[in-house]
């Protein structure tokens, strides 16, 4: 990842249906439309946003407030977003998760509008029919699948990017969970993927100028890992294994699992997104879990859970965190890269040389920078780290944005910067992280985490 991507991670550039017979055709089992048919239904993003423009023109030359035309265009792009986005599941809608957790970097006069229906992205879309559940599940599980069940509930109880979840009950009574991959999801998000990147010029306006490229590149990268369940199972099993019985987080434990379907726990909760209307202190508290979990991953699990949007996180009756969807990791058996506190302490104590040096010798230096200048560039990632506590709010996203985009001209320092490969997914779950802590406007002891959890922290 060079350094106009490093920039682009940041968001803005900086970045139930009727049952049916089991040999219904093969194609009626699959995601909702054809490869022509999805690229056809995204088209239909730039084709109305030109159609609302002309609207919007004809309007103003009628004598209407140019405001407010402006506002409702910008209401109607978002509504249309979600609507492609959330039908359309696969590749769209990971994008679109993408987009909800980044929208706290965003102008609020762009950003109030796509706030609402992105959100509901992050852990919802129209589900599928029950005939196409029942079909996976007689493939994955055989044609004895209901054995396994005492209850079983063809209605979805969360419906996402490459699957929906259920609701079941095993025959020994163990409420679970049975995530259901759509068919056809992997060619799907590679379909979806690189239309979005051939449309980045006319989606990018819909999607708030957020650089659609470098989120398309980095989910593209990321589709074998996520479309196999067993892989996710292995990866939740040994989070399971690492926080079982913590007074703190629940991860849910596995039962089964094959390549499209996955049996773990039911986790009973809300969602951390609703923590955002709950009163401070609250906010404060599960904010403060949240941003542990993810840092605490590495040093106790080996593993780094590495899709922090909130969508993956749940707030128990018991006031625990719980953590679900592990398809998408960086294994990190060792813990987080030995460096990393040590640079950061660096930063904070304003030794820009010691620090330059230590990012050259990790492989972050592409060219000659002046160090000084890359000090003030990471000056976001520093400065929640320098006081005790610390307030995370939209405005503050909002002034890292103006404060790195600055940076990102051809001869600026975002330019001259790496991110080496076993960094890449760090950076994203940081970034991610503090996106999401502002999204809800917690206060937290952020540096506290970080003298917990990071390497080479007191050294």
């Amino acid at each position: 990842m060079r350094g106009d991507q490093l920039s682009g991670a940041f968001g803005v550039r900086w970045h139930n249906g009727a049952m049916r017979s089991p040999d219904e055709p093969e194609d009626d089992r699959r995601l909702p439309t054809s490869s022509l048919a999805r690229a056809s239904r995204m088209l239909s993003l730039p084709l109305g946003a030109a159609g609302r423009q002309a609207v919007g023109l004809g309007r103003r030359l009628l004598g209407a407030d140019a405001d407010q035309v402006d506002a409702e265009l910008r209401g109607a792009a978002a509504e249309q977003l979600f609507a492609v986005l959330g039908e359309l599941k696969g590749g769209a809608m990971k994008f679109g998760q993408s987009l909800s957790m980044f929208e706290a970097f965003l102008p609020e006069e762009i950003a109030k509008p796509y706030r609402q229906h992105l959100a509901k992205l992050q852990d919802s879309a129209p589900p599928l029919p029950s005939s196409r559940v029942q079909a996976v599940l007689r493939s994955e599980l055989g044609p004895a699948w209901r054995e396994r069940f005492s209850r079983f509930d063809l209605r979805p109880a969360a419906a996402a990017s490459i699957g929906q979840v259920h609701r079941a009950v095993l025959t020994d009574g163990r409420a679970v969970a049975v995530k259901i991959q759509y068919p056809g999801a992997d060619q799907a998000l590679r379909s979806d993927l690189r239309q979005i990147e051939r449309l980045a010029s006319v989606v990018a306006p819909l999607a708030g100028g957020v650089d659609v490229v470098t989120i398309s590149r980095e989910l593209a990268a990321r589709i074998s890992e996520e479309v196999d369940y067993t892989l996710e199972a292995d990866n939740q099993a040994r989070a399971a294994a690492a926080f079982a019985n913590d007074p703190e987080f629940a991860v849910p434990r596995v039962h089964h699992a094959t390549a499209r379907v996955l049996i773990s726990d039911w986790l009973e909760g809300r969602r951390l997104s609703s923590t955002a209307d709950a009163a401070e202190a609250e906010r404060n508290r599960v904010g403060l879990s949240y941003v542990r979990f993810l840092f605490a991953g590495p040093a106790r699990a080996g593993l780094l859970h590495a899709d922090p949007h909130p969508g993956n996180y749940l707030v128990l009756p018991d006031g625990r965190l719980g953590v679900v969807d592990f398809g998408l990791v960086a294994r990190l058996p060792d813990g987080l890269p030995s460096a990393m506190g040590r640079l950061i302490r660096l930063a904070i104590d304003d030794d820009a040389d010691a620090m330059t040096a230590g990012l050259a010798d990790e492989g972050f230096i592409a060219r000659d920078v002046d160090a000084r200048d890359l000090l003030g560039y990471l000056e976001p990632f520093v400065e929640p780290a320098r006081a005790e506590e610390f307030h995370f709010d939209r405005e503050w996203m909002r002034e890292q944005f103006l404060h790195v985009r600055g940076s990102s001209n051809r001869d600026g320092v975002a330019m001259k910067l790496t991110i080496p490969p076993v960094y890449a997914l760090i950076h994203r779950v940081w970034l991610g992280g503090i996106a999401v802590l502002a999204q809800l406007d917690v206060t937290a002891r952020f540096r506290g985490v970080l003298a917990e959890f990071l390497p080479g922290w007191h050294d």
